[in-house]
């Protein structure tokens, strides 16, 4: 139940494009057209922090950046364009936090472009100040277990790859949080990736993502400039990717962890949730037999 590129609900047409894109992108980008083009297939959610939580989303896919030409430190959520600053989605999370107190969420910092390590304290200084005693430590992945978040008051796992992390004792390494890539625009082949990689997955001593994402290619961009990512690849192929989650069973040998794009458009949360059922019958009938 978590989301791609979970902050680009809103990313800023007006800003300058991120470090993120290769140097031609960033010529183009001068023209204004290209930029809204650009929002077009940036935006991979279209409900903000608030709503994603309140539609049952609790892992965060996060990329991070410092603004070029910017004085100070701040830090913004990027895909693309520049999104709004860290320090605003993470208060956001926070006011959900404190109204659910048995509600956890995975935030997974995965990239990070023009930052530096004082960029770096920055950011962390801001994820203890937003989150404070909610940051659970780093542990073995078998205790995490809901009924161990809530004895100790735990409500935020941050997964931090940068080598940073091991100076902090709430930040957890990104090798905890494997999150492989298809790459492809192609559905059947996306498919049969994530179930090769469910079959390859550690077993223990990690979570695991499986990314139901298709990628778009720059022929795929340029030949829908206009319909965007919705309209192109999700749109069409939303339905197959939906019925291999619910085919999917959850635990040691099944899914973990599931993200897709535009988790509104159907009831992903809810059809991933759901696949938690299936562990309380496993539970029932152990306990029965």
């Amino acid at each position: 139940m978590s989301s791609h590129d979970s902050f680009s609900y809103w990313v800023d047409e007006k800003s300058p494009v991120g470090p993120d894109q290769a140097t031609a992108i960033k010529r183009l980008a001068r023209i204004s057209l290209v930029k809204k083009i650009m929002k077009k297939w940036s935006v991979t959610q279209n409900l903000t922090f608030k709503e994603q939580l309140e539609s049952g989303i609790r892992y965060f896919d996060l990329r991070v950046s410092s603004k070029p030409g910017e004085i100070g430190q701040e830090i913004y959520f990027i895909h693309g364009l520049f999104g709004i600053k860290v320090w605003d989605g993470l208060k956001e999370m926070n006011t959900f936090l404190e109204q659910h107190p048995k509600e956890v969420i995975f935030l997974d910092f995965n990239h990070f472009y023009a930052m530096d390590d004082n960029h770096h304290f920055f950011l962390i200084k801001r994820i203890r100040s937003a989150f404070g005693s909610k940051l659970c430590s780093v542990e073995c992945v078998e205790y995490v277990t809901l009924q161990y978040m809530w004895e100790n008051k735990y409500q935020v796992l941050i997964f931090y790859h940068y080598p940073l992390c091991q100076e902090y004792s709430f930040l957890w390494p990104g090798n905890k949080m494997p999150a492989p890539w298809a790459n492809t625009t192609n559905v059947r082949k996306l498919l049969q990736f994530l179930e090769t990689t469910l079959e390859e997955r550690s077993r223990y001593g990690t979570f695991h993502v499986s990314q139901a994402i298709l990628t778009p290619r720059v022929r795929t961009i340029a030949r829908n400039l206009v319909r965007g990512l919705k309209n192109t690849l999700v749109h069409r192929n939303l339905p197959m990717i939906l019925n291999w989650v619910k085919a999917q069973k959850p635990g040691v040998k099944g899914v973990n962890i599931i993200t897709s794009d535009f988790v509104e458009l159907v009831d992903f949360a809810a059809t991933v949730i759901a696949l938690n059922d299936l562990l309380l019958e496993e539970d029932e009938s152990a306990t029965k037999s």
